[in-house]
């Protein structure tokens, strides 16, 4: 085929829409004889306009479509680029291209398109015929003839002998060079696995190379696990030795503050009878003072009726003169009396605040075991969570749990029930009123008026957002 790997442009146009008469090829022979090249005439006419991708090919006689090219050779662009004139031109096909075959074929030129623009008449490529050259011989040249030809003959043999013995050669040699060929690529394919090998065994040596140093760092890293395990196993030891100690004081320290609950207790009730004392007291103070009052209002009647009874007779006198030495020896009695109770007032009083003073005594150091209690525990819990995990049901050899759990529990509920605004943290004392907890913490939330969802001060502008929200339903 051609040359060049670049394909022709075809197409599939039938031979009606060609147009033959455009491109006209020149000196076309009946016959050219195989073997050597052919050189193609042709001219182009006016009617035409040649482009680069144009190419001349050689079809066989009966084509249906440019597709069914032999050959082909590209079509070279005129030197004279006018349209207006015809243009001869000329293109040699390589002998190596051409057909072998003594069918009929012919030139046929195709523009870029695929469109045939001009064929050329058949063609056959064949030697030249014998029939038309007459020999006229004599009868030596005849036996001159026929003794060369049976020479020949006979060397024609020979050489299908010769040739036959070199085919066998030949085939033989093919035979040893296959097997040769086949050792070689045998050859080549041990070298290949040879030198696979080698690559495999250099990998596998430094893959166990690394290996090694991975088992002598894991050894290390096993030595130094062991040694930590020793370490952790003394520290959970002493950590156990601590936690016994710690809950030894725990329960010496449970049952100080059980005590100290028993006087508080005592000390309230003792409280409670001394406040109903000082109630009672003050009971019968304030009716002592009502019938001083009233015998005051006696002493100013009994005044009254002394300047009435002025002037009246001395019996009557007498009489009213014992009536009052009574009554002053009534009030006299009576301030006695108050003045007892005041006295008893204050002792009641004095016996009181000393037990205030001893209950405070008291609570002071009830909240400074609890202290010491909460910070053995906390300082307990910091260092057993940096070690490792000890499971509840061991700890410290309790099978059935730690005893004084609900204890802690209770105690850190204690801590906890204390008020906090959960906003700004402000601690409120136990014995604030919950509404004036809700108000405090109310008063840095704002309520949106639409839905009621609340929303922090410190975040105004998603408060401005959700209003706005509002308005845009």
């Amino acid at each position: 085929m051609d040359e060049t790997s670049d394909e022709p442009p075809t197409s599939a146009v039938l031979l009606d829409n060609c147009h033959f008469s455009q491109v006209v090829f020149n000196n076309v022979e009946k016959f050219y004889v195989p073997g050597g090249d052919v050189t193609c005439y042709y001219t182009l006419t006016q009617n035409i306009v040649p482009r680069g991708k144009d190419w001349v090919g050689i079809f066989r006689v009966g084509w249906k479509t440019t597709r069914e090219y032999y050959t082909f050779m590209w079509a070279p662009l005129p030197s004279d680029a006018r349209s207006d004139t015809t243009v001869q031109q000329q293109i040699q096909f390589k002998a190596y291209y051409l057909p072998k075959d003594d069918e009929y074929y012919q030139f046929c030129y195709v523009d870029q398109d695929g469109v045939v623009r001009g064929a050329s008449v058949p063609f056959q490529f064949r030697a030249e015929a014998e029939d038309d050259i007459l020999v006229v011989t004599t009868q030596g040249e005849v036996e001159e003839i026929e003794l060369q030809n049976r020479n020949l003959h006979k060397e024609n043999e020979e050489l299908k002998a010769s040739c036959a013995s070199l085919q066998k050669q030949n085939i033989d040699l093919q035979e040893e060079l296959n097997k040769t060929q086949e050792l070689q690529n045998s050859f080549e394919s041990l070298r290949c696995n040879t030198e696979k090998l080698e690559l495999e065994l250099n990998s596998l040596k430094k893959e166990n190379k690394h290996l090694k140093e991975l088992d002598d760092c894991r050894e290390a890293e096993l030595h130094q696990l062991k040694e930590q395990i020793q370490n952790v196993t003394s520290d959970k030891e002493r950590l156990e030795t601590r936690l016994k100690t710690a809950l030894d004081r725990m329960d010496q320290l449970q049952s100080q503050v059980l005590n100290y609950e028993k006087e508080v207790e005592n000390l309230s009730h003792m409280d409670r009878d001394k406040t109903e004392q000082l109630e009672s007291l003050k009971e019968e103070n304030r009716q002592l003072h009502v019938t001083r009052t009233q015998q005051k209002e006696q002493n100013k009647n009994l005044g009254r009726c002394m300047e009435y009874l002025k002037g009246s007779k001395a019996k009557r006198s007498l009489c009213l003169s014992c009536c009052l030495q009574n009554g002053q020896q009534q009030n006299r009695d009576l301030m006695k009396e108050l003045e007892e109770q005041k006295r008893l007032f204050q002792i009641l009083q004095a016996k009181k605040n000393e037990a205030d003073e001893e209950n405070q005594k008291l609570r002071e150091e009830n909240d400074r075991l609890l202290r010491h209690l909460s910070q053995e525990v906390s300082s307990f819990s910091v260092v057993s969570q940096a070690q490792a995990p000890i499971p509840a049901s061991e700890v410290g050899g309790f099978l059935y749990g730690n005893p004084y759990s609900d204890f802690i529990c209770n105690y850190f509920v204690l801590q906890v029930s204390i008020r906090k605004c959960p906003i700004c943290d402000e601690v409120f004392p136990e014995d604030i009123e919950t509404s004036q907890y809700e108000v405090h913490v109310q008063s840095h939330l704002l309520e949106c008026p639409l839905c009621s969802e609340t929303f922090e001060k410190s975040n105004k502008q998603v408060f401005d957002d959700h209003i706005f929200c509002h308005g845009l339903e």
